[in-house]
């Protein structure tokens, strides 16, 4: 441990590049216990099109902000924030090494660098006009008044995540300032952590062939029966959780808009279009070391074996660490 840094290991990169099994082995190895930082296995019920980790998959190691919500709740950065920082203030206290895997990349990096997400004073009347306009004339429509006010927030800030883009105008309107500047101020600063930040990372061909074959297993496992009964049970698409990848496509087809064909060959279209944002958003951020698979031969043990070294460098691992193990996992979350 460096100074009052705290240690934390960050194991992150594009959907279906293999940070799930990966994550486990290092948990396994240095007496880890694994922190969630996606913004879709929060929710109960919505296993297959999250691709959730199964708990035979954990092996043990505990795995913390993993079904801990409804999908009619509300989860939100701050939200995810003010929980993985508690957790890891409990692993750290339980004498283990906490690591942030997923590929949510601004939940990263608001633990990373621990942003300030203060509110400033809202005008809900202007709100209120924002969301009546988004009802009327669709996502879209914000998205473009937040594309010539603030292009950077725009661009990464997808049009259908509504409460994302009234914020940003909001924080405008309140401000006359970017709200992509203050993120970007906020990045700046020290962490609060001696941290390691990995991002695995694939050829592209062979990083598309994994998401369409993870689509065809979707279907397999039964994506179209676990939409339906979210469907059966009220959830609908104006909820955050029903936009995510995989349910808003087969709502569209249960809904009779699309057929089955059309609904798995959009699904497999956005989430290539997903992963290649999120490596776009990787490639902006400091401090990141690129783990391309392919320089490994893709042998998870080598690459393990590497990070473990880039562990003892940052001084993140200790010799007695490696040997804890998971030896004293606690239970999950």
């Amino acid at each position: 441990m460096a100074g009052e840094q705290k240690p934390l290991v960050v194991l992150t990169g594009s959907t279906a590049v293999g940070k799930t099994e990966l994550s486990i082995r290092l948990a396994e190895q240095i007496g880890g216990e694994i922190i969630s930082a996606d913004s879709m296995q929060v929710y109960r019920g919505m296993d297959i099109g999250s691709a959730k980790v199964t708990v035979p998959e954990m092996r043990g190691i505990p795995h913390h902000l993993i079904d801990i919500l409804e999908p009619d709740e509300e989860f939100h950065v701050v939200r995810f924030q003010e929980r993985a920082k508690r957790c890891i203030e409990e692993i750290h206290a339980r004498g283990k090494i906490p690591i942030l895997a997923g590929g949510t990349g601004f939940y990263i990096q608001a633990v990373l660098y621990d942003i300030d997400f203060t509110e400033t004073e809202s005008d809900q009347n202007y709100r209120g006009e924002l969301e009546k306009l988004a009802a009327s004339q669709g996502a879209d429509c914000l998205h473009e008044m937040l594309q010539k006010v603030d292009p950077e927030s725009a661009a990464t800030i997808h049009a259908n995540n509504v409460k994302r883009v009234i914020r940003a105008l909001e924080f405008y309107r309140e401000t006359g300032k970017k709200i992509s500047a203050h993120n970007e101020a906020e990045r700046q600063k020290r962490s609060p952590y001696q941290f390691a930040y990995f991002v695995l990372n694939d050829e592209r061909g062979r990083l598309y062939a994994n998401i369409d074959r993870r689509v065809d297993k979707m279907m397999e496992q039964g994506l179209l029966q676990e939409v339906a009964r979210l469907k059966e049970k009220g959830y609908h698409r104006g909820m955050v959780s029903m936009q995510g990848l995989g349910y808003k496509e087969i709502l569209e087809y249960l809904d009779e808009e699309i057929s089955l064909d059309e609904a798995i060959r959009i699904l497999k279209r956005d989430t290539r279009h997903f992963a290649k944002r999120q490596l776009t958003w990787f490639r902006r951020e400091r401090d990141v070391i690129w783990v391309n698979k392919d320089q490994f031969g893709y042998d998870d043990d080598r690459i393990l074996e590497y990070m473990t070294e880039v562990l003892y460098e940052k001084k993140i691992l200790k010799p007695a660490d490696a040997e804890k193990g998971a030896a004293d996992c606690c239970p999950q979350e």
